[in-house]
């Protein structure tokens, strides 16, 4: 009888590691359909946003900010591509130098460095901008190939003038992507030395913020941050694009020209316009 028992006990077991299992890969598939489902929402809004910068770009202004980026840079995952890291720059420089602004936004939804050189430089060749952010790469680390990071990285940053701030890339998290990212903000760094160039800390600020960042600051795709999550973006940026305004335009800097994050936030602007 107890050995009955104890047949019966592991049948019950096994039979319960079967359902259990079976419920976790019916919830990972159902998340996976989740994400699948939640992408598609956010493509949808890839031509919205680079119309909305495109007639950004008509605007005229006595200062010019040109960016050269990915999706993060056209702002997507944000609930208005003004409240994207670039929208947020332009209206905190307007703000500091009292002056107008025209805003052309180079930037490419999936571009990786490789398409940058392809499809952004040859526009940004032509252009003669006051402030440059480029946050470039991140599109890359699926399928990292260090020596084609490096060599497009090489043409890009040569391309652009000394006053040019650019990113290293975000934390990824996982770890078997942060191995590819530690590979790739260090061929960042090394590159923009040789170039004299100013190099801001996204990725260890995105890191600071940890389990809170992760839960909160990205969008419905869990790729793209949102509006909280390109405020932190623009609050890696915020000092070294105010120390450049100040020291190339001479205006008085102030303390309200930051972008604190999401949790310590004042009101975000409504509008780039």
């Amino acid at each position: 009888m107890g050995t009955n028992r104890g047949v019966l006990g592991t049948v019950v077991a096994l039979a319960g590691t079967v359902v259990v299992g079976a419920a976790g890969a019916l919830g990972i598939r159902a998340a996976q359909e989740r994400m699948r489902r939640n992408s598609a929402i956010l493509n949808e809004t890839l031509p919205v946003n680079s119309k909305w910068w495109r007639d950004y770009a008509k605007q005229e202004g006595s200062l010019l900010y040109v960016a050269i980026g990915d999706s993060a840079a056209q702002g997507i995952g944000a609930s208005t591509p003004a409240h994207s890291y670039v929208g947020l720059i332009a209206e905190r420089m307007r703000e500091l130098t009292g002056q107008s602004l025209r805003v052309v936004n180079l930037s490419v939804s999936g571009a990786t460095t490789a398409l940058a050189v392809a499809d952004q430089l040859p526009k940004f060749r032509k252009l003669k901008p006051d402030l440059v952010t480029v946050a470039i790469g991140a599109n890359d680390i699926v399928e990292f190939d260090a020596a084609l990071f490096e060599a497009n990285i090489r043409e890009v940053f040569a391309t652009l003038p000394k006053h040019a701030i650019v990113a290293d890339l975000p934390c990824f998290y996982l770890p078997w992507n942060e191995r590819k990212v530690a590979v790739a903000n260090r061929i960042v760094r090394e590159v923009a030395a040789e170039h004299g160039l100013e190099v801001v800390p996204l990725h260890e600020t995105t890191r600071r913020r940890g389990l809170r960042g992760i839960l909160t600051e990205f969008a419905i795709d869990l790729f793209h941050p949102n509006d909280g999550g390109y405020r932190v973006w623009a609050s890696a940026f915020l000092p070294a694009v105010t120390a450049s305004v100040v020291r190339r335009k001479g205006v008085r800097a102030s303390t309200s020209m930051s972008i604190r994050p999401p949790d310590e936030r004042a009101p975000a602007p409504t509008s780039a316009q």
